[in-house]
């Protein structure tokens, strides 16, 4: 089952407070998306939050496509999973 969602009553908007990720998950994120930034999960909640990101549930994940990325989480923990840069 696919669920789109582009609004404010999205469970995973609604649970940002529990969004996180292991230290594994900074370091793949990271090297995935070639960041430097100190606060990888604060990253992933604020392209979560803009308004032009597609947020889908298929199955256990969450994946939002956003600015050329796609983030992935785990819809029960909200554990960002990785992140990865869409090719187009």
């Amino acid at each position: 089952m696919v669920t789109k969602i582009n609004d404010d009553k999205c469970e995973l908007k609604q649970n940002l407070d529990k969004l996180h990720t292991t230290e594994l998950g900074v370091d793949r994120i990271k090297k995935n998306l070639f960041l430097d930034v100190d606060d990888v999960v604060k990253w992933c909640m604020d392209k979560i939050l803009k308004s032009n990101a597609i947020i889908v549930r298929r199955g256990k994940n969450w994946y939002i496509d956003i600015d050329d990325c796609e983030i992935t989480v785990n819809a029960y923990s909200y554990t960002i999973i990785t992140a990865h840069k869409i090719k187009k």
